[in-house]
């Protein structure tokens, strides 16, 4: 099946990704992962009965933004969802020494992959698959892989 093409329609033309929503046990120890450790900036926090329940942060580089929500009593955290979370980062090397300084630990070590950008896997503290990776000026280009 072919792809659409780009701009094929009105409502394409009006439509801007807002945010990503994480949904978490607990949002503090979030917090301190996202914000301490990766380097988000918090822009809000709310509160219920003295316990953090919501958070939106914002990413270091750009204008996306982070939405950490707990979880409503007696509901549970999927194993998964099908959905990683990718964070462009870029001295990738660097900032992965620095996090496994912190005690972050990685399900992969940083390495080129066959479409050309360079990738580390790892979860946050509830579980939430990342990839902080590095792409440069091939983020926009068509991946061609070698088989």
């Amino acid at each position: 099946m072919p792809l659409p093409k780009r701009g094929s329609t009105k409502a394409n033309s009006h439509l801007s990704f807002n945010h990503a929503m994480v949904y978490v046990r607990q949002v503090a120890p979030a917090l301190h992962f996202y914000v301490d450790q990766l380097g988000f900036k918090l822009i809000e926090r709310f509160e219920h009965q003295g316990h953090a329940v919501y958070a939106r942060l914002r990413s270091p580089r750009g204008n996306t933004t982070l939405a950490l929500h707990m979880l409503e009593p007696g509901q549970t955290l999927p194993e998964t969802e099908g959905v990683r979370l990718y964070l462009e980062v870029n001295n990738l090397d660097a900032f992965c020494k620095k996090l496994e300084g912190s005690g972050v630990k990685f399900l992969q070590a940083p390495k080129l992959m066959p479409w050309g950008w360079r990738h580390t896997y790892l979860k946050d503290p509830d579980g939430h698959e990342l990839s902080l990776y590095y792409a440069g000026a091939k983020r926009f280009q068509k991946t061609a892989m070698k088989r």
